[in-house]
């Protein structure tokens, strides 16, 4: 099982990451455009549609929203007690959090869900939830925490920033349109499964352009213990909610999954924006993402027996 998991998910996954990371570094492409492709035009439409496909019912609608707050209330709870133990500064605090909290459910999670479950309409529905709410956590707490330490408080940019977010008004269309059985006509149905489409093949290949413009630092110890929580406490702890709800069957299989992601580019892209500690930030995603070619595996494998 684990030799057909690396071949047929964790291979094709890296390979295009790797394909990525090639590109930028011979063709130095336009990473602000990428990010922004992904963000305002394939995500939102991927979401959507995974949204208003779902046989995702309403009461596991509101598990997989529970899971995820206990999920992260932990997270917090785990990577403020080391932070502590620790005794980072305030700044550093923030992004250590961040980059124990803000994992990769986006642009390597849906990827790797698509390729685990064939496309399941209720494993991409529930994935699309998780990237959602990820996406709310990252423009409420994720800014919130940095700019209480940078900025003091000043935060009229975080609220600007959370309402234009598109991915939660494509997470609300998709349920609505869903729940009232509302026909899509082909000139909105047919773009949309387009966007859809390529959100893995585009969303890995950006994720490789933008890891490799970071160098690998292998001498910072708290960059190492922030990856130890984001691959293995946070599955651990994903593995135990799973247990305590009761789940089991593909909303297990694909929560356990979802909770062993690597850092996100987005603590990254947070920690450059206010520049508070950018250098640990990028080396969390960076080796964090490398390490999870095996963590991944062995996480597909185990969460295969529910």
């Amino acid at each position: 099982m684990i030799a057909d998991i690396m071949l047929e998910v964790v291979l094709p996954v890296f390979l295009l990451i790797g394909v990525g990371s090639w590109m930028q570094k011979v063709f130095k492409l336009d990473l602000y455009t990428l990010a922004k492709i992904n963000f305002y035009c394939i995500t939102p439409a991927a979401v959507f549609m995974s949204m208003y496909h779902s046989d995702m019912s309403g009461e596991l609608l509101g598990t997989v929203t529970l899971f995820y707050a206990i999920y992260v209330v932990i997270l917090y709870i785990v990577g403020s007690v080391l932070a502590r133990t620790l005794r980072l500064n305030k700044g550093m605090k923030a992004a250590f959090n961040n980059s124990v909290m803000l994992d990769n459910a986006g642009n390597y999670g849906l990827p790797i869900n698509a390729l685990v479950f064939r496309g399941d309409p209720l494993a991409s529905s529930i994935q699309a939830l998780v990237m959602s709410l990820q996406s709310l956590l990252t423009f409420t707490y994720g800014v919130l925490s940095i700019q209480g330490a940078k900025l003091k408080g000043n935060y009229r940019a975080v609220i600007i920033g959370f309402l234009k977010m598109p991915v939660p008004y494509a997470l609300l269309l998709g349920i609505l349109f869903h729940m009232w059985k509302v026909p899509l006509p082909t000139f909105l149905s047919m773009p949309l499964t387009y966007a859809q489409q390529s959100m893995v093949a585009v969303a890995l290949l950006t994720l490789g352009a933008q890891i490799v413009k970071y160098p690998i630092r292998l001498y910072r110890l708290d960059v190492y213990i922030s990856t130890f929580l984001r691959l293995l406490i946070g599955p651990a702890i994903g593995i135990s909610i799973v247990l305590l709800l009761g789940l089991e069957g593909i909303a297990a299989q694909a929560l356990i999954i979802a909770s062993g992601m690597p850092t996100g580019v987005n603590a990254s892209i947070l920690a450059e924006e206010y520049d508070n500690e950018p250098d640990f930030a990028a080396q969390t995603v960076l080796i964090s993402t490398l390490l999870n070619i095996i963590t991944i595996t062995a996480l597909i494998s185990f969460a295969k027996t529910f």
